[in-house]
């Protein structure tokens, strides 16, 4: 869309937890913000937006937004607050913190952050320099992603793989544990032209989702079993000679004995774990082998089991044995955040952080809070930022149990008085995207964008890393990290003389607002054609050269003490969930159904689900059910059910779909409890534990039963 007359037309990008990262062109008229569209020039966004960003204009006038300090005036969790100044917040944070680190020492304080905002001044690291400078706990972000990168980098090392752009050029793609038009959006374009062009598209899911039925093949499998069916490829292409031996021998390491690792999964035996037949299995690995390229778009949902990592590195080694590499368009893609050449170490300044610091899972809050943990000291205080834990962490009955604490001082940053945010001391006023500068971090293209800011933001609202100036100020911390400007601090928090970054600068980002990095273009991208794996041996480590499980430095302020460090398998293996008629059969016989939390197409994670026009679009909270199971509890659609298990209950409206297979439901994930029909969401009976590898969480691990509550 052209600007209208009288608008002046402001370069920018999407902030949200999302591979897309769109490229923004902000229309501002009479200094307001009046509409917000895609860059139609971008090679990714195309000139659309999706449909959770319909209004993000309006969203910068919400009714609802906080526009000043707040001080808490009733009971924690009654959202009862009064407005206060900065000088009074700060103060008031300055000198509780001062008492805390008297009495327990700086390690009672923990901050809590994920990707709420993604960018490089204002996200995910954003507070890291403050924290660690201020000796706090540190806290290990490992939402969402951690586990895949730990497989991944174990596997290839910290590169990008594939290109998204690079799939129009294959001619068999797997989309595994994915759905795409609705959570990469962007992305799934290319795979469209790809099919145009020949290629089969095989969509690899739990659940018939909307990108599911727009593949040519949808392979259902039970949640958590993903291991297996990649084992089982491997069997096969193996058995059958479909290997590429010169990729092999040249270009990875531990052939031998994945080859007698994947001999245990015959396709018979996955199928019992999986629930896809036999000759599927045999049908799926001979078309991904013998089709080149073949590519594979690897899903965050494959972690999120206890066996979700190890899972990962066997997806993640099939591309080496088939030689798929060796092509345009053939490999796979996970993240490409690592060709970035960010200078994470300056960002987050991992030298303040004095030796022996503790490190506190950010998935393990309620434990921590409620006292399960029994740490020494315990926490005092919380500081909340990019982050609505209430809504998106597990075990949210612990964690309301311990945000209700009177002895806890929480601190929130926030642009809406959101279920967390209900439960602070004091909150902080966030500023929205088009009222901030930041360089925005993406995890699904190769395009570098800068946001500029278009409007001027409500006076009292600050930017993340304004926001820690003043704190730093506040403080007493005099350290030059907090004297540089917005533009200085993105000068030295990349490596603009990188050869991905030639030709780019600042400048001349201000000029065209994003900038394609030079690691090669989208029609001669092959990465590893010639293997140069960025592993210890060079190569594709089948056989893994890291011996103890870790955590990438990147989700824990690039701190590399008090790693987990428990001996993991060196190769790939089939790990069966925590929850299943496999491992607990007593739990299973009272909690007999899997469950799943996918995100949901209207709301991106929390963001937006307090908004009414979304609200409208994404609809209530629902329990989708398989009809063989709703028929054995008297559900129909539009039934109120209740969903539970001995960590909490969620109520929601039933919708009956052959969607699922038997002994599935399924809730999306975002839904803010505030909003819902019993004050709970799907997180109410998620489990804190971990993945097997990088700490991820296992919200795809859990049993549950569910019953008709109201007809």
């Amino acid at each position: 869309m052209g600007a209208e007359s009288g608008e002046v037309i402001v370069r920018g990008a999407c902030p949200h937890d999302c591979p897309d990262t769109c490229a923004f062109e902000y229309h501002v008229k009479d200094g307001r913000l009046v509409d917000v569209t895609g860059d139609p020039n971008h090679p990714v966004t195309q000139g659309r937006l999706c449909v959770k960003l319909k209004d993000f204009a309006g969203r910068h006038y919400h009714p609802d937004r906080v526009l000043t300090p707040l001080r808490r005036v009733g009971p924690k969790g009654s959202g009862q607050f009064e407005p206060i100044g900065w000088d009074e917040a700060l103060s008031t944070i300055r000198d509780r913190w001062n008492a805390i680190i008297a009495d327990h020492g700086a390690q009672a304080i923990m901050p809590h952050a994920y990707l709420g905002h993604q960018g490089t001044l204002n996200g995910l690291t954003s507070g890291d320099a403050f924290f660690n400078r201020l000796g706090s706990t540190v806290a290990e972000k490992t939402y969402c992603e951690s586990g895949s990168s730990t497989a991944w980098i174990m596997t290839v090392g910290p590169s990008g793989g594939l290109d998204i752009e690079s799939f129009v050029h294959a001619k068999y793609v797997i989309v595994w544990g994915m759905n795409m038009t609705s959570t990469n959006a962007h992305g799934w374009p290319f795979i469209v032209k790809a099919r145009q062009n020949g290629a089969k598209v095989v969509v690899i899911d739990p659940v018939r989702t909307r990108t599911a039925e727009a593949a040519d093949w949808h392979v259902a499998i039970r949640p958590g079993t993903d291991g297996a069916l990649a084992l089982a490829m491997m069997h096969v292409i193996i058995a059958e000679d479909l290997v590429d031996h010169d990729y092999v021998e040249n270009y990875t390491l531990g052939f031998e004995e994945l080859k007698a690792r994947v001999a245990l999964y015959p396709p018979e035996r996955a199928a019992g774990i999986t629930g896809v037949p036999a000759e599927d299995i045999v049908r799926l690995a001979r078309e991904y082998a013998t089709t080149q390229p073949s590519a594979i778009r690897e899903g965050v949902a494959i972690e999120r089991s206890r066996g979700g990592g190890q899972a990962v590195r066997a997806i993640t080694c099939l591309p080496a044995l088939t030689g798929a590499w060796r092509h345009v368009g053939g490999g796979a893609m996970e993240m490409p955040i690592w060709e970035f050449p960010t200078n994470f170490e300056k960002i987050c300044r991992p030298d303040w952080i004095r030796p022996g610091t503790r490190v506190v899972n950010e998935l393990d809050l309620g434990a921590a809070l409620t006292g399960e943990l029994a740490l020494d000291p315990p926490i005092k205080s919380l500081f909340v930022y990019n982050s609505n834990p209430m809504s998106q962490a597990p075990a949210q009955a612990k964690i309301a149990k311990g945000l209700a604490r009177e002895d806890l001082f929480t601190v929130v940053s926030e642009l809406f008085v959101t279920d967390t945010a209900k439960y602070a001391d004091v909150i902080l006023p966030a500023t929205m995207q088009a009222e901030q500068l930041d360089i925005m971090v993406t995890w699904g293209h190769l395009y570098i964008t800068l946001n500029m800011p278009a409007i001027e933001a409500p006076p009292e609202c600050a930017p993340n890393v304004e926001m820690f100036r003043r704190l730093a100020r506040t403080m007493g911390f005099n350290d030059d990290y907090w004297s540089r400007s917005d533009w200085e601090m993105l000068q030295d928090f990349y490596d603009w003389d990188s050869p991905a970054l030639k030709g780019v600068t600042l400048d001349t980002l201000k000029e065209t607002g994003w900038a394609r990095i030079n690691v090669g273009l989208p029609h001669e991208r092959a990465p590893h054609a010639e293997g140069n794996f960025k592993t210890p041996s060079g190569k594709c480590e089948f056989k893994s050269s890291v011996a103890e499980n870790f955590v990438v430095p990147v989700w824990r302020s690039m701190y590399e003490g008090m790693q987990p460090g428990e001996p993991i398998d060196p190769l790939p293996d089939y790990v069966p969930p925590f929850e299943s008629p496999e491992t607990d059969p007593e739990l299973a016989s009272r909690y007999p159904l899997s469950i799943v939390s996918p995100k949901p197409h209207a709301f991106l994670n929390s963001q937006y689900a307090n908004e009414e026009k979304n609200q409208r679009r994404q609809g209530e909270q629902t329990v989708f059910i398989h009809p063989r199971d709703a028929a054995a509890r008297e559900i129909v659609t539009g039934s109120v059910v209740r969903v539970f298990n001995d960590r909490g209950s969620f109520d929601g409206r039933a919708e009956i779909v052959d969607t699922l297979m038997p002994g599935l439901v399924m809730t999306n994930l975002g839904h803010w409890p505030s909003f819902t029909r019993s004050g709970a969401a799907v997180n109410a009976i998620s489990s804190d534990q971990h993945c097997g590898l990088g700490k991820a969480g296992t919200y795809s691990d859990n049993l549950v039963e569910v019953v008709r509550v109201a007809a």
